[in-house]
Parts: C-alpha cells; structure tokens; sequence
C-alpha cells in the first residue's frame, strides 16, 4: 500500500517568516497538486526573509500565497503532503461535506485538526494579497483583494474550486470558480498595477505548453453559463499565449520567471506522495539556486 503521508513530512520546515517586506509583485499560477512546487519556494524566500509586498494567485497559487502572507513557514505543505489521502479533503468525505471530491474548506477553515490560519497577520494591511476567479455570469477573470473583499477567504475557496468536479462558490452574490477557468497565470494585472519588481512562479516547465483544442466538455456542462463555457473552451488557447508573452517579458528583463529546472510528472490531483514531497523540494531547491540572484532582483541586501 503506498504511503498515506509523505515519508519526509518530519522535515519540512517550520517557523515564523520575519517582519521585513521586500517591494514588488509575486505572480503565483496554479496546477491543483503541481502547488507543492510553490510552496517550496514560498519556503525557502521566507525562510531566507525575502517577504514580497504584493501577492496574486490563481487556484493552487491563491492557496500557497494565502500562507506566504500569513508568513506560515511549511503551512501549506504539512496541510498537502499530511492529508492529500484523507478523505475529509480528498475523497468520499469531502464530497459529503463540499459536495466536491477535493474540500478547498479543509485549507483555509480552522477545524481543529489542522494548524490554523493566522488571519491576523493575513489580514495586516501592510502586505496586498488577490485571489484571482472566474464569474460564471461573465466568464470574466475577476480579482479579489484582500481588504476590499468582504469574504477574502471565500474568494481563495472560489479561486482554487475546481470545474466539472466541483460546485460554483458564491462570492458577494455571484457564483464564481477556478481562476484559471479564464485568466492562469494573472502576470498583466501586476504590469497593469504598474509594478516594477514583478516575479513570476510557474508550476510547470518554461517550454510547457497545452494542446490546442477546444473544451467541448464545457458546452454539455455549463450550457446554463455560456460565457464561462466560452472561457473554458479557449483556455487552452489563452494559456499558451500567456506562456509565450511571459517568455518574451522575462527574457528582456521586464518580469523575472522561475518554472520547474525538471520535467514535472506531478497530475493536478496526484496521488503518490513522494512525487508530491519531490516536487515540493524541487521548488525549494530551485529557489535557493536563484537566491543570490532574487535577492539583487528585490534590492535585498
């Protein structure tokens, strides 16, 4: 029987980050379970105390980002490689809970179990923190920012629900899910918010791209929502053309990238926890392979 939690879980660090904030905007994609390679990077920028002001997130990297402003060292990673196979997060449980088989509500909800959010330093208002989702109205990427927001956790929830798996989340009145249902990595709201420190996370490969082909799933499902089917139906699309800008911003300097150094054989609801625990270093060793060269980038001495 494979491992039910990581074998190396022990190790994962723990800690408070420190006070100091860096200027400068952190673009966190998404991935489901590919997450964990952000959160090993997260780890290793606060525990070498580089605290970035700004923070967007789509999905999985609302979720990681959520904790990196919480400065919950190995948070995130305890919570994944700890409970990937309980049921009450992934499987009959959270499906009677949720009535989704992943419960996004066992991350960002205090049950007891699990070490809890510390919504008070999340909520500061020294740091920006945006969780990006699809309105299922419009099938417009929407962008929730914490302090503005009246349910920032609730956006987090909607930004990381799944579609097809899951059920919609309402969020101020409308029905919202998965960010990257129409925006995967939210790299042009910080140039938009006129950002000149921008660090992009990915959680696949540089050279990654999708194949392009329509969703035609998305028309049967959400024919009640056709403009979120329309989102849906030329994701695949839209994300290579992100992939493909983001390329030409990092290489003349206007953003900085880092993606995965090795081929990610990690699915977006992986099950095997080494794989899940590899990745996580991956990210963290990545990270500290750039260390030096982050911290010039940020103007951290």
């Amino acid at each position: 029987m494979s491992n039910r939690v990581y074998s190396g879980l022990k190790e994962i660090p723990e800690g408070t980050a420190g006070e100091r904030i860096a200027e400068g905007c952190l673009v966190l994609e998404g991935g489901a379970f590919r997450g964990l390679y952000t959160q090993g990077f997260l780890d290793a920028l606060m525990v070498n105390d580089i605290n970035i002001r700004s923070v967007i997130g789509v999905s999985a990297g609302a979720l990681s980002g959520m904790n990196y402003v919480s400065g919950q060292i190995g948070r995130s990673a305890r919570i994944n490689l700890g409970f990937r196979k309980d049921s009450r997060y992934v499987g009959v449980k959270a499906l009677l809970h949720s009535k989704s088989i992943i419960d996004i509500g066992f991350l960002t909800e205090n049950r007891g179990i699990l070490e809890p959010l510390d919504k008070d330093r999340f909520m500061r208002p020294d740091r920006r923190f945006v969780a990006v989702t699809t309105n299922c109205l419009t099938g417009r990427d929407t962008y929730f920012e914490k302090g503005k927001c009246k349910d920032i956790i609730g956006a987090v929830r909607a930004s990381a629900t799944m579609p097809y798996i899951s059920p919609m989340v309402m969020v101020e009145g409308e029905p919202y899910l998965d960010g990257g249902c129409s925006c995967k990595i939210p790299y042009r709201w910080a140039l938009d918010q006129g950002y000149e420190k921008i660090i992009v996370i990915r959680t696949r490969e540089a050279d990654f791209r999708k194949k392009d082909k329509p969703d035609t799933l998305a028309s049967r499902v959400y024919r009640k929502y056709p403009e979120l089917s329309k989102s849906l139906s030329t994701s695949r699309m839209d994300y290579n053309h992100q992939c493909d800008e983001i390329e030409k911003l990092n290489k003349s300097g206007r953003i900085v990238r880092y993606a995965p150094s090795e081929h990610v054989e990690v699915s977006r609801i992986e099950k095997d926890m080494e794989k899940l625990g590899d990745l996580y270093h991956l990210g963290w060793d990545d990270c500290l392979a750039h260390l030096e060269e982050i911290k010039s980038y940020l103007n951290i001495a």
